[in-house]
């Protein structure tokens, strides 16, 4: 979907009820853990349709995190993902969750697409913190 600054606009006063949030210095917080690869493949082999609703679901809750935050045209994105142990491989867990979170981002309207033209750098990494799993997701618009 591609939208103008102004269906963008109307988009969030009706999503928030009139009000518009903007998330501070453009850092989208989305609490909880997101799903990591293993998670994603387990989920995709037991049953066709498993993959598709664990991807609507967790890509609705970080576009739902992002409405309001700025739209940039090229972007460089920091993702730090906070998890609550370190049960699972730093690599399963940006693996699975970057998908979720750029497509979330594009779907909130904060990037036009998550390809080469509209990303200009990706930077991830994972942090515990067992008392609030969450991931803040740092927009930085460029050149």
């Amino acid at each position: 979907m591609r939208w103008t600054e102004d269906e963008y606009q109307e988009y969030i006063q009706k999503r928030q009820g009139g009000k518009v949030y903007k998330p501070k210095n453009n850092i989208i917080t989305v609490y909880g853990e997101l799903p990591d690869l293993n998670t994603i493949i387990d989920q995709s082999k037991s049953h066709w349709a498993n993959y598709s609703k664990m991807k609507k679901t967790y890509t609705s809750r970080v576009a739902q995190a992002a409405i309001g935050a700025k739209r940039v045209k090229k972007a460089d994105i920091d993702i730090t993902y906070y998890c609550k142990n370190r049960r699972k491989d730093p690599d399963n867990i940006i693996g699975g969750g970057n998908k979720f979170v750029l497509d979330g981002l594009v779907k909130a309207g904060v990037i036009e697409n998550d390809g080469w033209r509209h990303v200009n750098s990706l930077n991830c990494r994972c942090r515990l913190d067992k008392d609030n799993p969450r991931v803040e997701i740092r927009i930085r618009e460029t050149g």
